[in-house]
């Protein structure tokens, strides 16, 4: 089975054997690969040049798999997937807080990295305009204003963010429902939501922070006990 179009994939992995199923694996599925050992010569490529997903293991020898991550962060937006052996929550906690959007733990199955692939390269997809929205293209709510196209967030008195593609991705979800409860489930895009999967807790605490006066007090993005988060506001859209 192949995909439509050539899709670039940077596999950064030290373990040879591991570095050559996921590339035989992606091939198989008619991804373009490109292999690198170490976390400086990945960082070094995307200076000339950009995937449009990292696979990132965390054990590299010549770095902390949680530094490329946040040096990748702070310069790019494209979709990166952590494979890794770390079991412990926290590596997994803070992998998603520093911005990776998901999560696989060795060994797993091929079929499942594959899916995993294309979850996260469906996220950043040019956007579909929303039917019910028409060629609305900036949202108003609570004082602030919300640029879909450039992800720039705006408050009343002219301060100005970028948000992040998880961040406005999940944003955006709220938006188009407002004052209505969203399951976690919901939230992300339907992807099936575990014990240990606080994904959508973590965006959601980031996105607190930036729109609310008191996070611990949220007046914007309530929390409802057992069913998900409500977004409590009126917005228009221009």
């Amino acid at each position: 089975m192949q995909v439509k179009d050539s899709v670039l994939i940077h596999v950064v992995e030290d373990d040879a054997t591991v570095a050559r199923l996921i590339e035989g694996a992606l091939q198989r599925f008619g991804y373009e690969c490109e292999v690198f050992r170490t976390g400086s010569d990945f960082l070094r490529r995307l200076r000339g040049q950009q995937p449009k997903l990292c696979i990132l293991d965390l054990g590299l020898p010549d770095m902390d798999g949680m530094e490329v991550l946040q040096q990748v962060r702070a310069r790019h937006r494209f979709g990166l997937l952590i494979v890794t052996g770390r079991t412990d929550t926290s590596d997994r906690v803070m992998g998603l807080e520093l911005g990776a959007d998901d999560y696989v733990l060795k060994p797993f199955e091929p079929r499942e990295l594959i899916a995993r692939v294309r979850s996260v390269l469906r996220r950043y997809e040019p956007a579909q305009p929303d039917l019910a929205l028409g060629a609305a293209k900036v949202a108003q709510f609570a004082g602030w204003r919300f640029e879909l196209g450039t992800h720039r967030l705006i408050s009343a008195d002219g301060r100005e963010d970028t948000l992040g593609l998880a961040e406005a991705q999940l944003l955006i979800t709220m938006l188009e429902h407002p004052n209505q409860i969203l399951s976690r489930e919901q939230l992300l895009s339907g992807r099936d939501v575990s014990a240990l999967d606080r994904s959508i807790d973590l965006r959601v605490s980031r996105l607190r922070r930036r729109l609310e006066e008191n996070p611990q007090r949220a007046k914007v993005i309530k929390t409802v006990y057992g069913a998900g988060y409500l977004f409590a506001s009126t917005v228009s859209w221009k």
